[in-house]
């Protein structure tokens, strides 16, 4: 057991799971990425060091182990009663709990693998998607983190020409022994596919820090060395192949007492689209960097995002543009709701490169504050190398208006439901772009969180009212993007 603190060039493989079938053109990379992270400070970006959120984390209290344990809990065992009959996978840690692929679409093609399964199975295709699409190294401490040390992960490849009308489930959650994991999850989109991939992320109910025994003083350092801070860091990577369409749905419902660290990349070519919407709402410090890179002409990304925050919780939302190809087209909008003493910080850029003419890019961030003691900041930006192109960003952060309180508490609402149907107005324009079980699942979650319930997804009486009422509404066709641009 290994903490971050004490993480080396030495050492890392200690915290790796055993066993033989990676490849050599791996580990290479594995060495090359590690060298990378020990150089680098927590927030690379010298624009964003000042507001950075990374200060929270305490290297010396993450603790690593490389043993297995596939365990469920009570609640992710009521998770996989409801996910069974679908595609789906379950991990634990590091460790697969359940994968289920249906027979037909099996047959057809569909891959759905832990990542160090698909390294002995389906090693083709993961390094020509290595090798299409390079990562570099030096661009986020914990991108090389994740590209270093991941100890587990997924692999979803869907093949060309096939539509999949259910959505594969995937569920994570950290383990109940305090330990901290490291995943690094890769879905490729082959040409004509269309799928939608939700991913749920749960971790152990606690409201004191975990504990963990056998903790020798050195690697503990100067903290208690019975307590940690329990983490789950990610590096996730979706291949779009020419006119394919992949939707990544997260659900990030953990507890309280964690920390989410993700580094999110989508490589999108010719005329294929990338639908990224997010859900956050668990976690002390929620770390999120998205970055669409358009490669291909007719590219096309959207990134979609709602953030709902409490007591002292910690937001710190990145996300990226990067127009490379002819006549792409991105779009990105994040709405945060802060309550209580939570802080949100929204960062993102938008850049267009010279052979990207004819591209199109609109880029937003929007805060409500819900309490006086809540904070938000936004930090959007533009590089344009070219010309004949359309691109803007905006921000905002307001604090909630009194006057509409006190108008809705005049037709009979108390104080706290007035606030509520504000945010619900809030966040309308994001959720109609979302299909029907995507928003009641994000409805259900932002009750849940309102209440004080826990943050778990489950077919009840609530959720069947909600799913009810979803269904009952239209999806949105229109664009919620503004249509106007201040360059041009």
């Amino acid at each position: 057991m290994i903490s971050l603190s004490l993480i080396s060039k030495d050492n890392f493989n200690e915290i790796l799971p055993g066993g033989d079938g990676e490849p050599e053109w791996i580990s290479n990379n594995r060495n090359k990425a590690i060298s990378q992270f020990l150089k680098l400070p927590f927030e690379v970006s010298p624009l964003y060091s000042k507001y950075t959120g990374l200060t929270m984390l305490e290297p010396e209290k993450i603790f690593f182990s490389n043993t297995e344990s596939s365990a469920l809990s009570n609640d992710l065992k009521i998770r996989l009663e409801e996910i069974r009959s679908a595609p789906s996978l379950i991990i634990v840690g590091s460790s697969v709990a359940h994968i289920y692929v249906p027979e037909q679409l099996s047959k057809q093609g569909l891959i759905i693998s832990s990542i160090g399964e698909a390294f002995i199975k389906h090693p083709e295709l993961l390094r020509k998607h290595f090798e299409d699409n390079v990562n570099n190294y030096g661009e986020d401490r914990f991108l090389s983190l994740g590209l270093s040390s991941f100890q587990s992960g997924f692999f979803i490849y869907i093949p060309r020409n096939l539509v999949i009308p259910e959505p594969i489930r995937i569920v994570y959650s950290l383990r109940d022994d305090g330990t901290s994991s490291i995943c690094r999850n890769v879905v490729i989109s082959d040409v004509g596919s269309k799928a939608t991939v939700v991913q749920e992320l749960y971790s152990s109910s606690s409201s004191t820090p975990s504990t963990l025994s056998g903790i020798s003083d050195e690697q503990a350092g100067k903290s208690d060395k019975n307590k940690t801070q329990q983490c789950y860091f990610e590096v996730l990577e979706c291949g779009i192949k020419p006119a394919s369409e992949l939707e990544f749905i997260t659900l990030q419902a953990m507890d309280l007492s964690t920390v989410n660290v993700s580094n999110r990349k989508a490589f999108v070519e010719q005329d294929g689209k990338m639908s990224w919407y997010s859900g956050m709402f668990g976690t002390s410090l929620c770390r999120y960097k998205t970055d669409s890179i358009m490669k291909g002409s007719g590219a096309s990304s959207e990134d979609v995002e709602i953030v709902f925050g409490t007591e002292k919780q910690l937001f710190d939302i990145t996300s990226n543009l990067d127009h490379a190809g002819y006549s792409t087209r991105g779009r990105v909008m994040v709405k945060s709701i802060m309550k209580d003493e939570s802080k949100s910080l929204f960062k993102g850029m938008i850049k267009i490169r010279k052979d990207a003419k004819i591209s199109e890019a609109y880029l937003a961030g929007h805060a409500i504050l819900l309490n006086k003691g809540s904070h938000s900041d936004a930090i959007p930006g533009l590089e344009i190398e070219t010309n004949e192109v359309k691109a803007t960003h905006s921000a905002s952060v307001s604090q909630i208006d009194e006057e509409q309180i006190f108008y809705l508490m005049c037709k009979g609402l108390d104080r706290e439901s007035a606030k509520r149907e504000i945010v619900h107005g809030f966040v309308e324009p994001l959720s109609r772009k979302m299909g029907p079980f995507i928003r009641a699942w994000i409805s259900y979650l932002f009750e849940n969180k309102w209440t004080g319930k826990p943050l778990l997804l489950k077919t009840d009486e609530v959720m069947a009212q909600i799913l009810e009422v979803e269904k009952s509404r239209y999806k949105e066709t229109a664009n919620i993007f503004e249509k106007h641009y201040k360059y041009r």
